[in-house]
């Protein structure tokens, strides 16, 4: 009875002991540690462990194990659950039992059903459930013996599952925290892989803007290919680094830069295009990375010749190839096994190639432009002042353009006012013959009545048609110049619209002259605008010309329509709304036709500036806005909204 007492006493004090380690333990090791001492004081357990269940993965995990002859995996190794059939471990966590098995049922169950479990047979074998308080399971706790000396006793199994419905308890709190705990060692070494990756993506950026900026020397001489090999450094490991320039007149290349580990590479020596690894690149026309192996292969296959030293592990070569035109190749190397190049490192090498081609071609072209115009100053002063006009009228392309219309202007208004002024001088010239006639009666003492009524009466008709073509020619050149003067000028000032449109659509009219064109102004006539009225003529110009050659595209007839309305949404504003029914535009085109130098009619003398002149002049000078719609077949319009008043506009938007 002392002994069942001590026991008790015994039994008690392990479950105390159990709780308290729970309430003190935040480390599931460090507590089945503890519960695997605490066990050893009450029964026999030198082999013992812990199987932990993810019911979500199907797997399980051996979070403690202590045993005398197998070995156990890692505690952070998952492994999938087996079936009940295949593990006693897994018999107790899908049956949710508690089970002891001797060695003799051991060998009976894998007489009758193959393999049953793992590792060294067990004289005795325990496994309790460890559940949780929905019944749950979180896991498996066993204890085996090996030791024919030692059983399990029918209180054994009892202390034995009292124990683990207390560690069961303590479990559900600390699996809560390892997994916390994971969690946020994961989403650590999550933020330390994107920080990592962020740092190198940085320094990536870093040295791609370094090498952009070295690549933008003008001069060859100016190049420091040790500070590109320094650049590269940064991103990749490159212990030997060569680049060779090529002489296309020679066929040869020369080396402007290299650091070998082995083989003495001199600069400014040559070699020429032929069997090397060095022309294999070229022949290839891009990048190639290969390896010990694929050299050796393509030497065997007469593909290649190594020269200088053999024994490289992983080579790469990028030849500078720009615009088809072959500058040079640049080729690192590594000798050393441990240093095995990449894709990646591939890609890179290949990107650096292309900024130092581009580079170089624009240093050629730079060189062979100096070298040019050198000449070219030789030969003649003159040829220089034609350069410079040649430049300034690059300068001034779009500015030259804004001017076109009003030149079409003015040859459609000189051939109109040419009739007037032709009859003019027929007219007066008939009157002048006339007078020498009789002049030449009066001194001659012939002069007779008749003679001078018929006189008067011819110098009566040569006036009226004088006067009246004088007065046709006038209106025109009239109506010409305000039109003229705002197109050439940028000035501000107030006019009346619906006069100033007529005034344009009047110079405009030699341009429809033989033509079924009709045009249609709608504008109320008490608009007073104050703006630049250049600007309107010039959006008016540009778009009439563009319906001529692009819309009605060589049609005799064709409707163009220009209305003007106040604006819904600000009473301030005008919207004017232009449109024709030509053949219209493709959406794709009409993606475009804002883009300087788009034209569908550059061959017939489109510049591809008129509407690109329109949309700058309707978003800048006039502060507007500019959309167009339009459908093949069925016309073109333009929508333009800008302020009445442009001063008080810019007043008011301070």
């Amino acid at each position: 009875m002392e002994n069942r007492l001590k026991r008790l006493e015994a039994v008690q004090e392990a479950v105390l002991e159990i709780s308290r380690i729970s309430m003190s333990s935040d480390n599931i090791a460090d507590f089945l540690q503890a519960v695997h001492q605490t066990i050893s004081r009450i029964m026999y357990a030198a082999n013992f462990y812990v199987a932990i269940y993810d019911d979500e993965q199907q797997s399980l995990r051996f979070v403690y194990c202590v045993d005398e002859l197998d070995v156990f995996p890692p505690s952070t190794k998952n492994f999938s659950l087996a079936s009940p059939e295949q593990s006693p471990t897994a018999w107790v966590i899908l049956h949710r039992q508690p089970l002891l098995m001797t060695a003799e049922e051991h060998e009976a169950r894998e007489r009758d059903n193959g393999a049953w479990g793992h590792g060294a047979r067990a004289h005795y074998w325990m496994g309790h459930p460890l559940l949780d308080q929905q019944r749950g399971v979180l896991g498996a706790m066993v204890t085996q013996i090996y030791d024919k000396n030692h059983l399990y006793t029918q209180e054994d199994q009892q202390l034995f599952g009292l124990i683990a419905g207390h560690v069961s308890t303590a479990l559900q709190s600390l699996m809560s925290l390892d997994r916390l705990e994971r969690a946020v060692k994961q989403r650590t070494a999550m933020l330390e892989h994107q920080v990592e990756e962020r740092r190198k993506a940085e320094t990536l950026q870093r040295a791609l803007y370094q090498i952009a900026e070295l690549s933008m020397l003008s001069s060859a001489n100016d190049w420091q290919f040790s500070r590109l090999h320094d650049i590269l450094g940064e991103l990749m490991e490159i212990p030997n680094f060569v680049l060779a320039l090529f002489h296309e007149d020679a066929q040869e290349f020369s080396i402007a830069y290299a650091v070998d580990e082995f083989d003495d590479i001199a600069i400014g020596s040559r070699f020429p295009l032929g069997v090397g690894m060095t022309s294999y690149v070229v022949r290839k026309k891009q990048a190639q990375l290969v390896t010990k192996e694929t050299i050796a292969e393509l030497v065997e296959q007469g593909e290649v010749q190594v020269l200088g030293n053999s024994t490289s592990y992983s080579w790469i070569g990028a030849p500078l190839f720009a615009n088809d035109r072959l500058f040079g190749v640049i080729i690192i190397q590594s000798y050393q096994p441990t240093l095995i190049y990449t894709q990646a490192d591939l890609e890179l090498i290949a990107f650096v190639a292309n900024h130092v081609a581009v580079a170089l071609e624009r240093m050629k072209s730079s060189e062979d432009l100096l070298k040019a115009k050198q000449e070219l100053e030789q030969k003649n002063d003159a040829l220089n002042k034609v350069l410079e006009t040649l430049k300034t009228t690059q300068d001034e392309l779009i500015s030259r353009e804004k001017l076109a219309s009003l030149g079409a202007l003015v040859a459609g208004i000189a051939h109109e006012v040419n009739t007037p002024l032709g009859i003019c001088v027929t007219a007066t010239s008939h009157a002048v013959e006339e007078l020498k006639t009789i002049n030449k009666a009066f001194k001659e003492g012939l002069l007779k009545k008749d003679h001078l009524t018929k006189f008067f009466d011819t110098l009566d008709q040569a006036l009226r048609i004088t006067t009246t073509n004088i007065h046709r020619g006038a209106e025109l050149v009239k109506s010409f110049k305000q039109v003229a003067v705002d197109q050439s000028s940028e000035n501000m000032r107030e006019f009346d619209l619906r006069f100033y449109l007529e005034e344009v659509l009047f110079s405009l009219k030699p341009k429809l002259k033989g033509k079924k064109f009709q045009v249609v102004l709608e504008c109320p006539s008490d608009i007073r605008m104050k703006t630049y009225p250049g600007a309107i003529s010039q959006i008016v110009t540009n778009l009439i010309m563009n319906s001529l050659l692009h819309g009605f595209d060589g049609a005799d007839s064709g409707t163009i329509q220009i209305e003007v309305t106040w604006d819904k949404e600000n009473t301030d504003n005008l919207m004017m709304t232009y449109s024709d029914d030509g053949k219209g535009m493709s959406s794709a085109q009409l993606e475009k036709l804002f883009e300087p130098f788009y034209t569908t009619k550059r061959s017939q003398g489109g510049s591809g500036l008129g509407a690109h002149i329109i949309y700058n002049l309707v978003t800048g000078s006039l502060a507007g806005q500019v959309n167009v719609s339009s459908q093949e077949g069925h016309g073109l319009q333009y929508r333009m909204c800008f302020p009445r008043d442009l001063e008080a506009s810019s007043v008011s938007s301070v």
